[in-house]
């Protein structure tokens, strides 16, 4: 590494091991709610089967846990004091009863509300604070206060604060590791990569299996250089005015205080001349007025030599700015044809400095076994990101950073959880897959812990309304044409239907069943028959809802402890990234390598 500064301490592989342990504790009764599909609530009796509770209750109690977690002072206080209690002195949690130990239902929602809480990554204390990782890399440089770009001017609001956030963090791990080259895997229509590169001059290689987006890319790419240049040319103009507007300012009272001062001189003895200095001369010019140019030609030239693509060009030089008859007039003349020369070359030695700063979309379909030297020719030490990284792709991006020796650190933020491959899905069925997305860590692997795909799809559920409809729908297929289970999905069907006759009408449809087999009133009757039952679903819905936390927090977990588990890994942390409510996919996985 290029730093020596020390990086945050986080918890060891023990600790997170038994923070697992306890969540599993949880899980093992839990996940029957999570995994529970909402398509057969009504034909398999869901309700009756996993609550022993009236669903108003649990309405009720979940909205105010909700409205408790919304006022933080006093959640904060309540939420403490509850949690110390759940805590016993063997280190494992002891909740009161969440489940039957019989029917394993669920008789406590305000117990089951608790250890949701306790189980959040804020409350079990693995997360390292965004601002002290950030301070912590930068050591004891300043922090880079160059252009600020409004990136909303380029793309949407919450990709804009994404991008922000995670390209501040990645610029300052390449410059703790003292790295230029950075891959971005699943690069997708190419922000954040353009962002690195524009912005941080790092080289950066943007991965994606679509060649579509590759495309797509490469000419949002240059529909951003282009509109990046004519942000820093308005900059510069923005800039150059007001220097030249302070330097007009002083003009005439600095004429008169030269003339002031020269007469002054002129009556004075030659050995007082031969000890005039620069402040006598411009006594007032000195201190502040160039401390205000100085300030203005910090904000025109480069931070760092990284940032050189992005100096602009033709600044103010300091000579510009003095005042008339301040030097020899023959001290900084150039002749234009030189001049003209000399701009040439410093162009010359600015695009080739600039070949080294670029973005380079690439299409390929990345694996953990992906050979990168075949895929990037001039690969070299740097560094592995991936800004919501789909299903297998964040495992497999960890899988890769410790595999290649080339990789020094990776920084991961993944998403859609509900495609990950899970090794213990199916235990019974025959893969020839070796390397799964879930679980990746040895302790989940000695356990053969699996999810399942609706507990990983809990936190993507759709509204209580179109869960409402398709329920009912599976039962009128069941009785109606003796169908148990279907294959085939019905899809985004709800978004497009008037009503619920319109929908099962185009539902039935779709699934290649006889539609006029059914008049109207029969499927009404259905409707008017589950209606009063729809409270249910809509707090079986809540309790999933709540519950997703906890599948995600064991996820990262996963992932977390694999890297730890890795002998070249000297450090690893999750790092809450990204506002929740813009972001919800917010938590960044963050590993780097041992010095060799």
């Amino acid at each position: 590494m290029a730093a020596s500064f020390s990086l945050p301490v986080t918890q060891d592989l023990f600790a997170l091991r038994a923070k697992l342990q306890e969540l599993l504790q949880f899980l093992r009764e839990a996940l029957s709610i999570s995994n529970a599909h909402t398509v057969d609530f009504y034909t398999e009796s869901v309700w009756e089967q996993l609550i022993d509770l009236p669903p108003e209750a649990v309405l009720g109690v979940l909205r105010k846990s909700a409205v408790e977690a919304e006022a933080e002072a006093e959640a904060r206080v309540s939420e403490a004091r509850l949690l110390s209690e759940a805590e016993s002195p063997s280190g494992i949690t002891n909740f009161p009863k969440i489940f039957c130990e019989t029917s394993q239902k669920l008789m406590s929602v305000e117990a089951f509300a608790l250890a949701v809480r306790y189980y959040s990554v804020q409350n079990l204390g693995i997360c390292t604070p965004f601002e002290q990782l950030l301070t912590a890399l930068r050591g004891s440089q300043k922090q880079r206060t160059g252009e600020n770009v409004k990136l909303d001017e380029f793309m949407n609001l919450k990709k804009s604060h994404e991008v922000k956030a995670m390209s501040e963090l990645i610029s300052g791990i390449a410059d703790y590791c003292g790295i230029k080259q950075v891959i971005d895997l699943g690069s997708g229509k190419g922000y954040l990569s353009s962002f690195l590169s524009l912005k941080y001059g790092l080289k950066v290689y943007g991965i994606d299996s679509s060649n579509t987006n590759t495309h797509g890319a490469e000419e949002r790419n240059r529909k951003l250089k282009k509109h990046w240049k004519a942000y820093h040319t308005r900059s510069k103009l923005d800039a150059n005015g007001l220097a030249l507007k302070m330097a007009k300012e002083r003009k005439v009272q600095d004429e008169i205080k030269y003339k002031v001062d020269i007469e002054g001189q002129c009556n004075s003895s030659p050995a007082n001349q031969e000890k005039m200095s620069t402040s006598d001369f411009l006594p007032d010019f000195s201190d502040s007025v160039i401390s205000n140019i100085r300030a203005q030609m910090e904000n025109l030239h480069v931070y760092s030599h990284r940032e050189e693509n992005l100096c602009f060009e033709n600044a103010f030089s300091l000579i510009d700015l003095l005042p008339i008859n301040a030097v020899e007039p023959t001290s900084f003349q150039t002749p234009k044809r030189k001049m003209s020369e000399a701009n040439k070359e410093r162009r010359k030695m600015t695009s080739k400095s600039n070949e080294s700063n670029i973005y380079s979309p690439l299409t390929s379909f990345i694996t953990a076994d992906s050979e990168l030297h075949d895929i990037i020719k001039d690969l070299e030490d740097c560094l592995m990101v991936g800004l919501h990284t789909c299903g297998d792709l964040a495992p497999n991006t960890l899988r890769i950073f410790a595999s290649k020796s080339e990789i020094k650190g990776v920084c991961s933020v993944g998403c859609c959880y509900h495609l990950l491959s899970e090794e213990f899905e199916n235990p019974h069925k025959e893969s020839t897959q070796e390397k799964w997305g879930f679980p990746m860590c040895q302790y989940l692997k000695e356990e053969r812990w699996c999810c399942g795909r609706n507990a990983r799809m809990s936190a993507c559920l759709l509204s209580t309304q179109s869960l409402f409809y398709r329920a009912v729908l599976q039962d009128i297929i069941k009785e109606c044409y003796g169908i148990t289970k279907c294959d085939r999905h019905v899809g985004k069907i709800y978004s497009k239907s008037s009503s619920f006759l319109d929908y099962v009408r185009k539902s039935l449809k779709k699934l290649g069943l006889d539609e006029s087999k059914l008049p109207e009133k029969v499927i009404m009757d259905y409707y008017e028959k589950y209606k009063p039952r729809m409270n249910e679903l809509e707090a079986f819905n809540m309790l999933k809802v709540v519950l997703a936390p906890c599948i995600e927090t064991l996820i990262l977990l996963d992932r977390l402890c694999y890297l730890k588990e890795q002998e070249d890994t000297a450090w690893a942390a999750l790092v809450k990234l990204f506002d929740p409510v813009k972001s919800p996919r917010c938590y960044a996985i963050i590993a780097l390598k041992k010095q060799q």
